[in-house]
C-alpha cells in the first residue's frame, strides 16, 4: 500500500512447463508483457516483473474507493527442459528478493492444468519449490489457478463435480492450503470479466492474511 487509496498486490507464478502460467499472467495484467506460444519445450528462461494499468475503483474499504495495480512475477517452469533445477532455483530465489523486498509478496500462485490430471512425483516439484522459497508460512501464501478450465466444460462438469473426482493428491494440497483456488477459462471477449472475477477472488485470499506481503532478505 503506496497510500490509502491505492492497493498494490504482488503475484508470483508457479508451475510446470506449458502449464499455462506466462498466459495467466498476462491475463492478470490485462497485457501482452510475457512471451506465450505453444512448444515442445519450456519457452520462459528468465523471472519478468509485468506491472497491471491502475484498476480504479475496483473495491471498497472503510469507505473509500480503492484502486488496483497488480503486480506479476513471472517464473521459469520447473523442472526446465534446457536449465537445471539449480539455476531455477536460484534465478527465482534472486528475484523474489529483488522485486518484493519493501512491500512483499501476496500471493504464490500455483498454475495447474485442469484438464491434466494432478499426481505423481514431478507434479510435486513446483510445490517444493514454493515451500522452499517461501518458507514454513508457505500454505498460507499460496493459492491454486487452474487453467484451460474451458475443457471441464467442454467435457460436461462443473467446477465442483471436477474437484469431487479429483485426485487425492490435488485434494489434499487444496486441503492444506484452505481450498484458496480459482478457475481461469478462454472465452472469446469475457477475458475482462473474467479477469475482475479472478482478481476480486485472489484480493479475498490476500485478506485473509490481513493484506500483509510475506518479505525475503
Amino acid at each position: 500500500m503506496t497510500d490509502s487509496n491505492k492497493m498494490i498486490i504482488n503475484l508470483a507464478l508457479f508451475g510446470r512447463t506449458q502449464s499455462g502460467k506466462s498466459s495467466a499472467g498476462n491475463i492478470l495484467l490485462g497485457s501482452t508483457d510475457f512471451h506465450s506460444r505453444f512448444a515442445p519445450c519450456s519457452v520462459t528462461t528468465d523471472c519478468s516483473l509485468g506491472r497491471s494499468c491502475h484498476l480504479h475503483s475496483f473495491m471498497r474499504r472503510a469507505g473509500q474507493e480503492i484502486t488496483l495495480q497488480v503486480q506479476v512475477l513471472d517464473t521459469p517452469g520447473y523442472p526446465h527442459s534446457k536449465l537445471s533445477m539449480s539455476h531455477v532455483k536460484q534465478e527465482v530465489k534472486t528475484a523474489l528478493a529483488h522485486h518484493f523486498r519493501q512491500e512483499g509478496l501476496h500471493l504464490a500462485l500455483l498454475i495447474l492444468r485442469a484438464d491434466v490430471p494432478f499426481y505423481g512425483q514431478e507434479e510435486s516439484y513446483p510445490i517444493q519449490l514454493i515451500q522452499e522459497l517461501l518458507g514454513d508460512t508457505w500454505k498460507n501464501y499460496t493459492a491454486i489457478l487452474f487453467t484451460h478450465a474451458e475443457k471441464i466444460e467442454d467435457a460436461g462438469f462443473s467446477e465442483n463435480e471436477y474437484l469431487h473426482d479429483a485426485s487425492d493428491t490435488l485434494l489434499t494440497l487444496l486441503s492444506s492450503i484452505k481450498q484458496r483456488y480459482v478457475f481461469l477459462y478462454k472465452k472469446g471477449n469475457l477475458f475482462n470479466e473474467q479477469r475482475r472475477k479472478i482478481l476480486e477472488r485472489i484480493v479475498e485470499f490476500i485478506k485473509e492474511n490481513h493484506y500483509q506481503g510475506l518479505t525475503f532478505k
